[in-house]
C-alpha cells in the first residue's frame, strides 16, 4: 500500500514538474519575444549624441535629449576619462561582486527572496548590469507600474548583455546612463553631467571624497538636500572600499577629513572631518544650462524639430545618435546675427526675426529669432520660424504676380477710389477697405504704380477681379495658406506666417518660378556612417508656381518697389538698396501697427525681417517698416554679399521693356512686359501638371537658374572630382558653386578620416540642380 502511494505521489510530482516546466517555457518564450534588442547598448559606445555640423563641416553642437519637456544633460565619456576613485566607489557601493557574476548575483537574489518570504519590501540586490538595463533598455517599462514579469525581462537581458559585452564596456555604459538628479533646465544623466553639476569638474578630475559623495547620491539623488545625513553613508562607503582593497585606510582617513563643498552648500568641519555646520545657500548652484555647447540655438531648434519629425525621438536621442549636416553657412549666419545686434531705430519694446535662404534650393543659410542684446541671454522663442504674424503688404506682390499670370500686365489699371463689398461678419454688413491713413488719389492708375505706393483700394479691386479662389490657391502653393474665414482682407495681409516661409514664397521670383519648402538639413547618417537621408538622393521635386516669364515680371514689379521712387517721392523700400547689387522687395505693416516686415531678394540670396513685440501689441505710428526693417535687411545682405561680384538677375527669353505709361509719375522708368512676338511651346516641367513653360525657339533649352554653379562628376565615395581611376558606378553628377570648385580637386593621397570628423560627402556645399482674418488689415505707412 505504501509503495503504491509512493508511486502515485512520484507520478504526481513528475507530472506537476513537467507542467511547470511547460508553463515556464511558455513564459520564457513570451518574454524572449518581448525583449528589446540588447545590442542597442552598443550605441552608447558609439556615442548616443546627435552631432550637428554646418555646411562647411564646422561643429555646431549636440542635441540634448528630453523627457517630456525636460532636457537631459548627458555627455558620454570613455572609461579612461573617469577617475579610478569614481569607478571603485560605484563598484564598492552598488555591486561588490561585479567582476565575479554574470549579470545576476545569487547572493543578492537570495536576499530579495528572503525579504519577500518575510513580507518585507524588496530592495537592493541589483547588479550594475541590472541597473544599466533598467536605465536604458527597460526605461519605459520602469516608468510605468510594476509588473510581475518585468524583473524576469531584466534578468534575461542582463545575462545577454554579460555574454556580449566586457565588464569594462558595461561599467562605461553604466557611468554614462545613470541618473544623478535634477539639474534645473536639464536632468543629470551620466557621470560627466554629475561631475559638472556638483563640483564643476570633469570626471577625470574627481578625487576620492568627491567620488564617494556622487556614489552615495546614486540610489537617491534627493539626498543632496540633506548633507548631514549623507556623511555617515560616505563613512560606510570608505570602509567598504578599504575592505575590498580599492584604497588604503590612510586614503580613506584623508578623504574623510577633506573639507568637501558640494555646489550650493556651505559646510564647516572640525579637525576630525565631522560636520559642525551645513547650510544650503543656493539651491540652483548645481543647475546646468540646457545647452552648453550649441551654437546658433534658433537654427538648431529647427534642425531638432525636423529630425524628430523625420526619424522619431528614439532615432535622434536614444539609438546611438546621428551625424547631421545642415544648410547653415557660418558666414551668412554671422551676417544675420550682426544685423540683429546692430539694429537701431526699432520701436521701444520690440524684437525681431530674420532669415536668409538660398532661393535656388530653399536652404536656410542663416537665421536669428530675436534681437541680440549684448550681455543678455538670447530668448528661446524663434520669431523667424515659430512666430505666426500677419504679413501686411508683403503679400501684395504674390497677388499682383498671380494677376499677371491670368493675362494682365503691369500697365493694367484699377481705380484708387472708395469701394465697399458685402461682408456678413463686418460692421454694417459691408467691408470698406481704406488706404493708409485714408489717403486716396481718386484716379485710375497702373498696378505698377499701385504696388509702388502700396495702395489698398487698388489691391482689393485687383483681388476681386481675379477671384479669391485663384489667389488663395496660389497662396497655398507658395506655403502661406490664408486663414480660415478670411475674405478680401487677405489681399491686404490678413494672413499669418513666419519670416522663413515668406522668404521661401519670394524665392520663385528669382529662381524662375519654382517653389521649394524651406529646409535645414542636407545629409543625415548614423554614428556608424549609414546614410539615412541625403538631399542628393531626395526625389522630392519643386513645384512650378509660375512660368519663368511671369516670375520675372513679378520680380520686376518688386524691383520697382525698391528703385522707382525716392524718399522725397514717397518711396517705401529705398533703404534696402546697397552697393551695386540689384535689389527687389516689399515692405509690410499689419494693422495697429503691430507687425513690420521687409521681404526681398538679390540674385544670390532671399531674406525676410520681421519686427514687433514678442507678446503682441501696437507700436508708435510714427515708425514704419521701410525705415525699421529695410535697413536691418540691407545690413545683413551687405555682409552676406561682401567680397562677391555683383551680378544681374537672370532674365528668361520672352521679355521686353517699355516706358512706364504714367510719365509724369515716373519719368524714364522702364517696365517689363511679355514680348508679343514671343513664340510659345510647352515643355515638361518638374511637376505632374505644371503650367506651360514659354521658350523663345523650339530648340531653345533653359540654362541653369543659378548662374553661379556648374555640373561636375564627383566620386561618391570621396566627395571629390572623379578621376580615371574612379569606378563608373561611383560617378555621380552634381551641381556646385563655381567658387567652390578648387575644393573638389582629387586628393592624390586620400587618408581615412577619423570617426570624429564630419563625413566629407556631407560638408561639401553640393547644390542640387536648379530645376531640381482681421478685415481691417492695413497697408504700408507712407512717409
Amino acid at each position: 500500500m505504501f509503495l503504491r502511494f509512493l508511486k502515485f505521489t512520484s507520478s504526481l510530482l513528475l507530472a506537476g514538474g513537467v507542467a511547470a516546466a511547460g508553463v515556464g517555457a511558455t513564459y520564457v518564450t513570451k518574454w524572449t519575444r518581448e525583449l528589446p534588442d540588447y545590442r542597442q547598448l552598443d550605441n552608447l559606445s558609439l556615442g548616443a549624441e546627435t552631432r550637428v555640423y554646418a555646411r562647411d563641416g564646422t561643429p555646431m553642437g549636440t542635441l540634448i535629449p528630453k523627457i517630456g519637456e525636460q532636457a537631459i544633460s548627458r555627455t558620454l565619456v570613455r572609461l579612461d576619462e573617469v577617475s579610478p576613485f569614481m569607478t571603485a566607489a560605484l563598484i564598492a557601493n552598488e555591486d561588490r561582486r561585479f567582476f565575479e557574476h554574470y549579470g545576476l548575483d545569487p547572493y543578492g537574489i537570495g536576499r530579495q527572496l528572503r525579504r519577500v518570504a518575510q513580507g518585507e519590501d524588496v530592495q537592493g540586490g541589483s547588479t550594475l548590469t541590472n541597473q544599466l538595463i533598467k536605465n536604458t533598455l527597460l526605461l519605459d517599462e520602469y516608468k510605468q507600474a510594476r509588473t510581475p514579469d518585468r524583473k524576469i525581462k531584466e534578468w534575461l537581458l542582463s545575462v545577454q548583455v554579460e555574454r556580449a559585452f566586457t565588464k569594462d564596456e558595461i561599467l562605461r555604459d553604466y557611468l554614462n546612463a545613470i541618473y544623478w538628479g535634477d539639474g534645473g533646465p536639464v536632468e543629470l544623466y551620466g557621470i560627466y553631467s554629475a561631475a559638472q553639476a556638483y563640483f564643476r569638474k570633469t570626471p577625470k578630475q574627481l578625487n576620492l571624497a568627491e567620488s564617494a559623495y556622487l556614489t552615495v547620491l546614486v540610489p537617491s539623488p534627493n539626498r543632496y538636500f540633506d548633507y548631514g545625513a549623507m556623511r555617515p553613508l560616505m563613512k560606510v562607503l570608505f570602509t567598504r572600499m578599504v575592505e575590498d582593497k580599492w584604497i588604503t585606510q590612510a586614503q580613506a582617513d584623508a578623504a574623510w577629513k577633506e573639507k568637501l563643498q558640494p555646489r550650493g552648500w556651505r559646510v564647516s568641519y572640525d579637525a576630525q572631518g565631522n560636520v559642525t555646520s551645513a547650510k544650503l545657500v543656493d539651491r540652483s548652484a548645481k543647475e546646468l544650462k540646457a545647452v552648453t555647447t550649441t551654437r546658433y540655438p534658433h537654427f538648431m531648434g529647427q534642425v531638432e524639430s525636423e529630425l524628430v519629425r523625420r526619424f522619431g525621438r528614439e532615432k535622434v536621442y536614444g539609438s546611438g545618435g546621428l551625424r547631421v549636416y545642415t544648410t547653415l553657412d557660418p558666414k551668412i549666419q554671422n551676417a544675420v546675427e550682426t544685423a540683429s545686434r546692430e539694429a537701431t531705430g526699432m520701436p521701444p519694446g520690440t524684437t525681431l526675426g530674420a532669415v536668409i535662404i538660398d532661393p535656388y534650393s530653399a536652404e536656410v543659410l542663416g537665421m536669428i529669432g530675436q534681437k541680440i542684446v549684448p550681455g543678455r541671454p538670447l530668448p528661446d522663442w524663434n520669431n523667424a520660424a515659430q512666430g505666426q504674424r500677419q504679413i501686411g503688404s508683403t503679400i501684395k506682390p504674390l497677388l499682383y504676380t498671380t494677376a499677371l499670370s491670368t493675362g494682365l500686365d503691369q500697365t493694367h489699371r484699377e481705380d484708387d477710389k472708395p469701394i465697399t463689398f458685402p461682408c456678413e461678419g463686418c460692421k454694417g454688413g459691408v467691408y470698406k477697405p481704406q488706404n493708409f491713413e485714408g489717403h486716396t488719389t481718386y484716379r485710375s492708375m497702373t498696378i505698377r504704380e499701385a504696388l509702388d505706393r502700396s495702395l489698398n483700394l487698388v489691391t482689393v479691386r485687383l483681388a476681386d477681379r481675379i477671384g479669391l479662389q485663384t489667389f488663395f490657391g496660389k497662396l497655398r502653393e507658395l506655403g502661406v495658406p490664408p486663414n480660415d474665414g478670411t475674405g478680401l482682407a487677405a489681399a491686404l495681409g490678413a494672413v499669418e506666417t513666419t519670416p522663413v516661409k515668406m522668404a521661401a514664397a519670394y524665392a520663385p521670383f528669382v529662381n524662375g518660378g519654382l517653389y521649394r519648402a524651406p529646409r535645414y538639413i542636407t545629409r543625415v547618417t548614423t554614428a556608424r556612417g549609414e546614410v539615412l537621408y541625403d538631399t542628393a538622393q531626395d526625389l522630392t521635386k519643386p513645384k512650378r508656381v509660375w512660368t519663368p516669364q511671369i516670375a520675372f515680371l513679378g520680380l520686376d514689379m518688386i524691383r520697382g518697389v525698391v528703385n522707382d521712387m525716392t524718399a522725397r517721392q514717397g518711396g517705401l523700400a529705398w533703404p534696402a538698396k546697397f552697393g551695386d547689387w540689384p535689389v527687389a522687395g516689399k515692405t509690410g505693416t499689419s494693422n495697429g501697427p503691430k507687425d513690420f516686415w521687409f521681404v526681398g531678394t538679390t540674385p544670390l540670396y532671399t531674406g525676410a525681417v520681421w519686427v514687433g513685440k514678442q507678446q503682441g501689441g501696437e507700436m508708435p505710428t510714427y515708425y514704419y517698416s521701410g525705415l525699421v526693417n529695410a535697413p536691418i535687411w540691407r545690413r545683413m545682405m551687405e555682409i552676406a554679399h561682401a567680397g562677391k561680384t555683383p551680378t544681374p538677375f537672370t532674365e528668361p527669353p520672352g521679355i521686353t521693356y517699355a516706358d512706364a505709361p504714367d510719365q509724369g509719375w515716373l519719368p524714364g522708368v522702364k517696365i517689363a512686359l511679355l514680348d508679343p512676338n514671343f513664340k510659345t511651346t510647352t515643355t515638361p516641367t518638374e511637376e505632374d501638371a505644371p503650367p506651360p513653360v514659354v521658350y523663345r525657339e523650339a530648340n531653345w533649352t533653359p540654362g541653369p537658374a543659378d548662374p553661379r554653379t556648374t555640373v561636375v562628376s564627383l566620386d561618391r565615395t570621396t566627395g571629390r572630382l572623379a578621376t580615371e581611376f574612379t569606378p563608373p558606378e561611383n560617378i555621380v553628377p552634381r551641381r556646385i558653386a563655381l567658387e567652390d570648385l578648387p575644393a573638389y580637386a582629387p586628393d592624390p593621397n586620400p587618408a581615412p578620416l577619423p570617426d570624429e570628423k564630419p563625413d566629407p560627402q556631407a560638408v561639401k556645399a553640393i547644390r542640387a540642380p536648379s530645376t531640381a482674418p482681421a478685415p481691417n488689415a492695413k497697408g504700408d505707412e507712407t512717409p
